[in-house]
C-alpha cells in the first residue's frame, strides 16, 4: 500500500451511497441498502487510479462510524471488502446484525 489519499466521505442518501471525494470528484463509494432495522452493504467501489491508496478502507470506516453514531441500525456486510475490513477490525464486530453485543456497564 502507497500513501494514504486525503479523503473527505459523504452519505448520498439519494443514491444509496457513501461516497469518497478527492479534489471534487466522487473516486470511489459503498452503497447500502437501508431498512428500519438494519443497513446492508452490498457493493464497495474504488476508481482503479486509487486503489492502494486507503480509499475503500476510510471510506468504510466512516460509513460503519454513521451506522454505529446513528446508533438504531446494525450492519450486513453482503459486500466481500466491508465484510474482510470488519474482520480485520473486531471492534466493529458488535455493529454486524446476529452477533454478541458487549455487555452494559
Amino acid at each position: 500500500m502507497t500513501d494514504k489519499l486525503d479523503i473527505d466521505v459523504r452519505d448520498n442518501p439519494e443514491r444509496s451511497r457513501y461516497e469518497a471525494v478527492h479534489d471534487g470528484e466522487v473516486i470511489g463509494f459503498a452503497e447500502y441498502d437501508k431498512t428500519e432495522d438494519v443497513v446492508v452493504f452490498t457493493h464497495t467501489v474504488v476508481d482503479s487510479g486509487y486503489e492502494g491508496k486507503g480509499v475503500a478502507g476510510q471510506l468504510v470506516r466512516f460509513a460503519l462510524d454513521a451506522v454505529r453514531d446513528e446508533g438504531t441500525r446494525e450492519v450486513v456486510p453482503q459486500c466481500s471488502y466491508v465484510k474482510g475490513w470488519i474482520a480485520k477490525h473486531p471492534d466493529y464486530i458488535p455493529l454486524v446484525y446476529g452477533q454478541a453485543k458487549p455487555a452494559a456497564d
